[in-house]
């Protein structure tokens, strides 16, 4: 089946066996070169994802969540998103580290990656905004404000990239997606924000392999350019 030239086709038992027989020759070099290279097929010993099942649940219970900080929904919220997103964006954003403090000891990032590169997506984030690393802030608020737009704009500095995402529970509002569309005019600054629905599409696209759920992160930061000035 092609995503392209003939998306969502049926599976019929008949049209497989046809196909194996007319390509028999194709086929079965397949299935040698697959066994062949069976040893390369190994655990990553520095990351283990969480199963399907744990992705879904840990989704389940961030939609659960009250916004705000009453009885530690915040930390429970940035708990399981770390958790949630980890696995998600393995192995293109990799080596996950929550609350990493600046040198000044002043600012606190909730979550930071590394940029592996590996895709193009990553390696536009790299060539356009310097970003050998990716900052997630993660807001459990009904609402972004200009307080935390600030707040990730004063992250993105020379250290880290001119690119940032946050992690939030509903859309900007129409004021804070101008106030990141200023921020880009002026400073060539990329702030974007993965919501709940944006959350539920990655789990979606990761249980059923049909794509990488880092080109969900693709999608919005598509959109956002494309709402920039040229």
């Amino acid at each position: 089946r092609d995503e392209v030239f003939n998306p969502n086709e049926p599976v019929e038992k008949v049209k497989v066996l046809n196909f194996n027989r007319d390509n028999y020759g194709v086929i079965e070099e397949y299935v040698k070169y697959k066994e062949k290279n069976a040893s390369d097929c190994h655990s990553d010993p520095l990351f283990s994802q969480i199963p399907v099942l744990s992705a879904r649940r840990k989704l389940n219970e961030i939609l659960k969540l009250n916004t705000g900080k009453d009885n530690g929904a915040d930390m429970k919220y940035e708990e399981l998103a770390t958790q949630l997103l980890a696995s998600l964006f393995y192995p293109h954003l990799d080596f996950a580290q929550t609350q990493s403090r600046t040198d000044s000891g002043r600012h606190i990032r909730d979550l930071i990656f590394y940029n592996n590169r590996d895709v193009d997506f990553l390696d536009e984030i790299f060539t356009e905004y310097d970003n050998r690393q990716l900052v997630f802030e993660l807001k459990n608020v009904k609402k972004i404000e200009r307080d935390h737009v600030n707040q990730l704009n004063r992250y993105l500095q020379p250290n880290i990239g001119r690119f940032g995402v946050f992690l939030t529970r509903n859309p900007l509002p129409k004021a804070m997606e101008s106030n990141i569309v200023d921020l880009w005019s002026s400073q060539r600054k990329c702030i974007i924000a993965i919501t709940d629905e944006d959350l539920k599409m990655m789990v979606d696209v990761y249980e059923s392999k049909q794509r990488a759920p880092i080109e969900v992160l693709k999608k919005k930061y598509v959109e956002f350019r494309r709402s920039c000035p040229s």
